[in-house]
């Protein structure tokens, strides 16, 4: 159960943090640095949320996908060493990332075809669902980077539902685009 009683500790004056299994890491560090941005998706999720209401079944999977966000920063603040903890670490499992999946497959089948790449933007929901899904690319990227750090372990189920998540940000941008009627398209070479 999460209890915050005091919102400043003083304990990260001096640059570092804890994790949640207690040890403290500089603020720069990799893996702070990962589930840093992935809380940064979620905020920009959060804004993309005050576009999306009343856009059903569209803001229900966001919110569940914010609340699956912060299940991933307690997994990536949560670092496996292989130790017994005292408690059972909040962890992404595959049913998170198989529905995320099922969520694309759902809005996707409502679009319409693409006949060339999207320009993020058109609606301000699409707007901040392409911002949301880029950040979360670098998430990814910075959640794959420490994932091949030597000391580090990441489970292939967060690394995976990263990769989910920008994807279905992507759709999910479409769909706030009147089911992609409203996409701005690509035009290559079209200001030369």
């Amino acid at each position: 159960m999460v209890k915050l009683n005091k919102i400043y500790t003083r304990t990260g004056d001096n640059g570092t943090t804890a994790l949640v299994s207690g040890p403290r890491r500089v603020k720069h560090d990799l893996r702070i640095e990962a589930y840093g941005t992935v809380d940064e998706t979620n905020s920009a999720i959060g804004i993309a949320r005050l576009h999306t209401r009343g856009m059903d079944p569209l803001d229900g999977m966001l919110e569940r996908i914010q609340n699956d966000l912060f299940d991933l920063g307690a997994d990536l603040a949560t670092p496996d060493t292989g130790e017994k903890l005292e408690w059972e670490p909040l962890r992404i499992v595959p049913s998170q990332v198989s529905r995320v999946e099922a969520d694309i497959d759902e809005l996707n089948a409502e679009l319409e075809p693409l006949t060339s790449f999207v320009l993020p933007g058109g609606s301000e929901a699409a707007a901040h669902l392409h911002l949301a899904r880029t950040i979360a690319r670098r998430a990814e990227r910075l959640v794959v980077a420490l994932s091949r750090e030597e000391t580090e372990i990441v489970a292939p189920e967060v690394i995976q539902y990263l990769n989910r998540l920008s994807d279905f940000l992507f759709v999910a941008a479409r769909m706030a685009n009147d089911r992609g009627r409203a996409d701005v398209l690509w035009v290559p070479g079209q200001n030369r």
